[in-house]
């Protein structure tokens, strides 16, 4: 697997743990077609790679973990740019961080919004930093996701709270995510890669097998929502094509607010 043609991700392995980095700073973090590309292929090495037991997934600079899909991206081309296969994989992607038989860590350094949200609530665990902050915005661009994005972030943090941080689009701290039961850990920013470390190391000297039982046990108890999160992206796609959701993207690269009320 090629890992030198990287360009909107980096990846790293140090003493056990994969280090994959969305390197889009200027974006927010914001992830186009080529960026889960990428995010793939390197958590696809980690799992391959049998000298990583743990991966650490984090964004660029001290902004963004991760801001969802590009919506400069969607309102420049219509969607979110080529890709390898012709097709737009993120629903593989949260295959993909479901399956890789390791724990994976979300190190939140900024804000987690939209898609980038759904990524950390995917992960196994969040390390977050105190200035991190968290919501979705699919309602307010025109989008949704109505697979592990909302049924399993239901499950986690129950179905009132996870109604809230869908219908409202607010954004929250990462204290309160972590009274929410969402968030694992919350240190200062400059400690955040060695919190990382500590949490990665406490399960890196664990049996791999346990943990890699352990972890396909609890997802098995929420498996059925991959087929729900299927039928949602079918949705999806329908949707995006509407007048309803070019108003989202095109209020959010105007930076006005949508008109939303001839669509009720």
């Amino acid at each position: 697997m090629d890992m030198t043609q990287l360009e909107d991700v980096s990846y790293e392995v140090d003493n056990g743990l994969a280090w994959i980095t969305i390197d889009r700073p200027e974006r927010y973090n914001a992830f186009r077609g080529r960026t889960v590309d990428e995010l793939i292929r390197c958590f696809k090495a980690a799992w391959a790679d049998k000298a990583v037991g743990v991966v650490a997934l984090t964004g660029a600079g001290e902004k963004a973990f991760c801001a969802g899909g590009d919506q400069k991206q969607r309102n420049e081309t219509g969607d979110y740019g080529p890709t390898e296969s012709g097709l737009f994989e993120v629903e593989t992607l949260h295959r993909v961080i479901r399956d890789i038989p390791k724990p994976v860590i979300a190190a939140v350094n900024g804000v987690a919004i939209g898609g980038g949200h759904v990524i950390h609530v995917i992960c196994d665990l969040t390390v977050a930093a105190d200035s991190a902050r968290f919501g979705q915005a699919g309602p307010r661009v025109g989008s949704f996701d109505a697979g592990f994005g909302s049924a399993y972030l239901a499950r986690i943090i129950g179905d009132k709270r996870a109604r809230e941080i869908w219908y409202c689009c607010r954004q929250y701290s990462a204290s309160e995510m972590k009274d929410w039961g969402l968030v694992n850990a919350v240190v200062p920013l400059a400690e955040l890669r060695d919190e990382v470390r500590r949490w990665a190391d406490d399960m890196l000297d664990k049996s791999p097998t346990a943990l890699k039982v352990l972890k396909h046990s609890f997802n098995a108890d929420s498996e059925s929502i991959a087929g729900i999160g299927a039928m949602a992206f079918d949705s999806l796609d329908l949707f995006i094509e509407t007048e309803e959701a070019r108003e989202g993207v095109s209020a959010f690269n105007e930076k006005r607010a949508a008109d939303f009320s001839p669509y009720r």
